[in-house]
């Protein structure tokens, strides 16, 4: 059997240009980022001219992009604020809704009074439906928090009670609340309104 030599084809010269081509492209793309990791390293006293000039401009488009970021997460926090500001707003105006829909029937009873007593005979019947509009009213108050300040028999204190006079009385010990003349409020448990009250003091 005779020998059989492979004969290699020789690549097109176009070929053998282009490849060449391409070499020389990423050896210049490999010495470009190089130059620019020295530009990085060199200190500002030993740069060229050219070389300040092109760190200005670096600099003056970093500061124009951080410029950018800033207005933008400037106007973010105003619009958070304002729709913060709205919604506080909103809450206070309608905070008391629920209450005051209760409150309305205390309203509509009263007016119901109002309309029953046309003549004398309906006193007695108006004072009874203003005593239950009354108790439904301190009711719905009582639900929401509210509570009556203990006052009549009890001893003057002055982070409850505002002492608006004094009579002698030897019967109860001094300091004691004889007459309750407006009463006080507190709303869970915090004072709201002091009950104004006379105190008792000695005779001597």
């Amino acid at each position: 059997m005779g020998n059989i030599s492979i004969v290699q084809k020789e690549k097109p010269e176009e070929q053998i240009e282009k490849e060449s081509q391409a070499e020389l492209e990423v050896h210049s793309d490999q010495k470009d980022e190089k130059e620019d990791e020295v530009k990085k390293d060199v200190p500002l006293e030993k740069m060229t001219k050219a070389d300040l000039l092109e760190k200005i401009k670096e600099v003056q488009e970093k500061a124009e992009e951080n410029y950018d970021l800033y207005i933008r997460s400037q106007a973010e926090n105003d619009n958070m604020k304002k729709r913060f500001q709205k919604e506080k707003a909103d809450l206070a105006r309608y905070s008391n809704e629920s209450l005051i829909k209760q409150l309305l029937s205390v309203a509509d009873n009263l007016e119901k009074a109002i309309s029953h007593s046309n003549d004398e005979k309906s006193i007695a019947a108006l004072r009874e439906g203003i005593e239950l509009t009354l108790k439904g009213f301190i009711d719905i108050l009582e639900r929401a928090g509210l509570q009556a300040v203990k006052a009549g028999g009890e001893s003057f204190d002055p982070n409850f009670h505002e002492a608006v006079a004094g009579m002698e009385d030897d019967t109860v010990k001094p300091g004691t609340v004889l007459q309750e003349l407006q009463k006080g409020y507190m709303l869970n448990q915090r004072l709201i309104r002091p009950a104004k009250v006379i105190v008792s003091k000695s005779s001597d």
